[in-house]
């Protein structure tokens, strides 16, 4: 019975360490993949901000993002991301700032300014597209970001697409990218397990 139990378990190990190994490989595949083209908007998830000014790893996601909205890519520039705790001001105002100062009319930048996770933005973002009767989107965040991002997108009835920015410190330092990795490990299981909305966002969002 002991040699049973012991033989179940190492074949529950092996193969839950080679569905982490196949996800791993999904997550740097689709980070390697940048799939912009025209749409109905330009979407960018917030990141840590302080007082208004964008962390490096934001300042990455909107210098990105506004490249794609000046490139024509899309008639609107959607920006996302509440406030932390401590904050004064929110990650999507903070982009809204920054994207006006960048050329993006204020008119043509769309704002969520209360998820403070993923799923919580992404929810919001949908809510916002349909209200403006918006169906397509190009969303931009980190390379590792990217799977579950589309992955959320999708299942919110969202067409989308990635377009990685590939300037951010989180992708570009190993250790920082392989703790990103980890994190979407465990975003990707929370979320498939319906616990999205309570993951964490810290561990990629620029915070020291």
């Amino acid at each position: 019975m002991v040699r049973e139990i012991v033989k179940v378990l190492a074949t529950a190990v092996i193969a839950f360490s080679a569905l982490l190994g196949y996800t791993a490989y999904r997550i740097a595949a689709q980070g390697d993949r940048d799939e912009r083209r025209p749409a109905d908007a330009i979407v960018v998830l917030g990141a840590a901000q302080f007082n208004g000014v964008p962390s490096e790893v934001f300042a990455a996601r909107l210098e990105h993002a506004v490249g794609l909205f000046k490139d024509g890519l899309a008639p609107y520039l959607i920006v996302t991301g509440g406030k932390q705790p401590g904050d004064r001001t929110t990650e999507a105002a903070t982009a809204r700032a920054y994207a006006h100062a960048h050329g993006v009319p204020n008119d043509r930048i769309l704002m969520e300014d209360h998820g403070r996770s993923t799923i919580e933005s992404l929810t919001a973002v949908e809510a916002l597209m349909r209200a403006h009767k918006l169906h397509t989107a190009v969303f931009v965040s980190d390379r590792t970001h990217m799977l579950r991002v589309l992955r959320m997108a999708t299942d919110l009835g969202i067409q989308a697409w990635s377009s990685p920015t590939t300037t951010s410190p989180t992708d570009l330092d190993p250790g920082r990218h392989g703790r990103a990795v980890f994190h979407e490990l465990a975003g990707l299981v929370a979320y498939y397990v319906g616990a999205g909305s309570a993951v964490d966002e810290s561990a990629i969002s620029g915070t020291p």
